[in-house]
Order: structure tokens, then sequence, then C-alpha cells
């Protein structure tokens, strides 16, 4: 039997204002997991504070979940669609390896996504046409090749349905011919196809809000949709969980770098360390690198190579709940990834007085500015590994530059990023999708820099 679920409640902010109700698919979503099911969660979080909401999800989500505190049937319900999902994980990461082939994942579990919301639209079609929500939010799948049957069926029975953020679509580098290849994503080279799938237009039809996620993904848009289009960067951080330290001082000791993610090669770890080699060796640099992947042995291999090995710290993969304390020793967030349409963790860095380096392409660059960090243009691999040393260099011979960067560092994450802060910008497109004729909300593409007297102590 179906579960009847009553939507998950809190007080409500204002007595005159009630409370939206809000049914929210998110298949992807663990509050203990990172990346892609981190950003689920944290955004059905955030919004359940702001609105009733009742989350869908998959069963693997289930413990998690329930360690977390909602009660399934009441705050959620867990969709079972794990034997299609994990047969095609399976035959993806036999061709591609691990932390590879995405492209290609995404693509074949398109028909398991699909079972999931023709599961949900059976469970819940009876309370939607009866008006038990104000409208449906699919947060994830964040790519914008996977479509929606749900939509369609929503904008029959009246209730509005909003998507999003969708990410995706940044075009591989032409400084770097070889990344798509050593990332095994040559499915990619096909991915225009998805606007001719089945679904792509009727779901972009029938949704009364896109969020895009991206400045690549919202330039994907066609006009005929652009007037429902927001642009809303994917990703978040937990103010409770990254508290930030008091303001550091840079003088008297070496420069303390850290790099945060997957080891792979689109995350360009390695010009990192080719880059900051001369000054580990110089004794004016520490580099702690966090995370794990198939590039850790060539790594280790080339810190050996270039006499650093005993130097700098490799730290492997750590849990999503123990970043905060190593990013809150760093100075600078050295993070050169060429191809990277999210970057929470350039977001975790800013909101601990982190001023990161990164690559003024992709998601990254729409993330930091440079009032708060340091973007350093896109080029062929050998000048870009120069462009970061140089700065490097720069940082280390005035590291009191980072004062005020570290402070702008923190007011932009906070004041635009802290999950609390998009769960009021979903609401307020919640409400513009309720009622289309009042003001467009518009934050600025990439979000403008806040006032200095925006931060919150």
């Amino acid at each position: 039997m179906p579960v009847q679920p009553t939507p998950h409640t809190q007080p409500p902010a204002q007595a005159d204002a009630p409370r939206l109700r809000v049914l929210v698919l998110a298949e992807s979503c663990n509050p203990e997991w990172a990346s892609i099911p981190l950003v689920g969660w944290s955004h059905y979080e955030a919004v359940s504070h702001l609105a009733d909401t009742h989350l869908v999800t998959r069963v693997r989500n289930r413990p998690a979940i329930d360690r977390y505190g909602l009660k399934e049937g009441r705050d959620y319900t867990a969709i079972d669609t794990e034997f299609f999902f994990d047969l095609m994980y399976k035959l993806v990461r036999r061709i591609s390896g691990p932390n590879k082939g995405w492209a290609m994942l995404t693509a074949l579990t398109i028909p398991s996504y699909l079972l999931f919301e023709y599961i949900t639209w059976w469970r819940f079609r009876a309370q939607l046409k009866k008006g038990r929500f104000d409208l449906v939010h699919r947060i994830t799948p964040l790519s914008p090749a996977v479509p929606s049957p749900m939509a369609a069926w929503c904008r029959k029975a009246g209730v509005p349905f909003v998507v999003g953020p969708l990410n995706g679509g940044l075009p591989w580098p032409a400084e770097f011919p070889n990344l798509r290849a050593q990332e095994k994503e040559w499915l990619s080279r096909f991915r225009g196809l998805f606007r001719a799938l089945p679904g792509y237009r009727a779901t972009r039809n029938a949704a009364s809000a896109l969020i895009m996620g991206g400045i690549s993904a919202f330039k994907e848009v066609p006009a005929r949709w652009k007037d429902k289009t927001f642009y809303v960067p994917e990703n978040g951080y937990d103010p409770t969980r990254f508290v930030p330290p008091t303001p550091r001082t840079y003088t008297g000791r070496p420069l303390r770098a850290i790099f945060l993610g997957r080891l792979v090669v689109a995350k360009g770890c390695d010009m990192l360390l080719e880059a900051a080699a001369p000054l580990l060796r110089a004794g004016t640099l520490e580099l702690t690198i966090i995370g794990g992947g198939p590039e850790d042995e060539n790594l280790r291999t080339l810190a050996r190579t270039l006499g650093i090995e005993n130097i700098i710290r490799f730290t492997g993969d750590i849990a999503h709940r123990d970043v905060a304390q190593h990013v809150a020793q760093a100075d600078i967030m050295t993070f050169p990834s060429v191809h990277e349409f999210g970057g929470a963790v350039v977001l975790e860095a800013m909101c601990m007085r982190v001023v990161p380096i990164v690559a003024d392409y992709g998601g990254p660059a729409e993330l930091a500015s440079r009032n708060c960090g340091f973007l350093i243009p896109l080029q062929t691999r050998e000048p870009f590994i120069t462009a970061i040393r140089t700065t490097l260099e720069g940082i280390v011979a005035n590291p009191q530059q980072l004062e005020a960067m570290s402070a702008n560092a923190l007011r932009r994450a906070s004041t635009l990023f802290a999950w609390p802060r998009k769960a009021e910008q979903t609401l307020a497109i919640y409400h513009w999708a309720l009622n289309p004729t009042r003001p467009k909300p518009d934050w600025g593409m990439p979000l403008r820099d806040p006032a200095p007297e925006s931060l919150k102590q």
C-alpha cells in the first residue's frame, strides 16, 4: 500500500503568512555523503525551515535520513529503484573505472529515474489533484539531460512544477585538448543530443520555473523558456558545520595552502604541485592535499620527482563532517580545476576566511569574485602552471593582502551562499511560480558581491 504522508512541518515564521506546502523530489539526497547527494539534502533541509515539505527520495538514502531524525511516512517517502540503478552504475564503473564516465552514467540511469517519477506520481497523484500541495520542486537530478514526466502530469493537475538547479554544459576547455579522453568522457561529445530525447521539450514547456545552477547551463536554455528561467548556483554551505575562525595573521610563518577534491586529472592537482614546488622546497609554503581518486599514486610519484614528498601532506579521503577543521588551518585554497561546473569546496573555503585560487572558468569563478579570490585566466598547461606559481609568489611576498580578501570571502559566502540564504532565494522563486505576474527575482549572473555592511558576525 502506498504511504499516506503528512508534510514535514515547523512553526510558521509569520502568523499572517501561511507556509507553502511543497512536495520535494530529490532522488539523490543524503546528509552523510558529499557532492550531489549533499546538495540534494542541503537544499531540501534548508527549504524545510521555510515551507511545509515532504521529501521523496531513493530508498538507499533511508538509513542516513532516519539517523538525522526524519520519520518515513510523515516526513519523507523512500522509493525503491535500486535494482535498476545499481545495474547501470556497475556497468559504467566496469567500462570507465571509478570517478569517471559521468556522462555515460547519467545517460544509462535515465530509465531508473523515470521509474522513480512514475512511482512517485502513482503514490501522490490523488493528493496533488486534491490540492494537498501548493507546488512540486524537483531538486535532483542536477543534469539537464534528465527529463521529468511529472512536470506535465502536475501541470494537468494544476500544480506548479519547479525544476532545478540544473547544471552542466560547460565546454571542455580547448586549452586542454586531451582532457576529455583522460576523463573517459567520450560520450559527452554527443551531449547535445539530449535535446532530442523524449521529454526534453515537454519538461520545459510544463515547468512553471527552471533554476539553472551555472552560467553555462543558463546559456543553453532556448529563448522561448528564458522568461521563466532563474540563475542560482547549485552549491551552498552549512553555516552550522562551517563556523568561521577568528581573522588570521599571516606573517612570521610559511603560507598554508590546501587542495580539497577528487584526485582526477581535471582537478589539476598535478599542475598545482609543479607550480608550488619551488616555494615548498624554499620553506615559504606548506601544502595539504585532501581527497582520493585514481590520480593518487601518480601525484605521489610526481611529488617524489619534484623532491617535495616529505613536505606536502596527503590525507586521503576524509568524511565531509571533518572538512571544516582541515580548512580552518589554511590561508589559501589552491584549486586549479579546469573543468568544474560546481565547486562547493570553494565556498567551504570562503566561509572559513580562506582565500581561493581558482581558474577563471566554470563554477569556481562564479562562486568567488576578484574581491575575495585569485581568478587565473585559463591557458594551456605550461603558462597556466606559471600563472599559478606567479600568484603564489605574489601572496608569499605580500601575505597581508589576504586580510581584506579573507573578510570579503566570508562576506560573499555568508550573504549569498549559506543554505538559509539560498532557501530564501528558492522561496522567492516558488512565490513567483505561483504568481508569475509579480516581479521576477534576479540576483545577478554571477551573483553580485554584497555591500561590506552585509556581513553578519
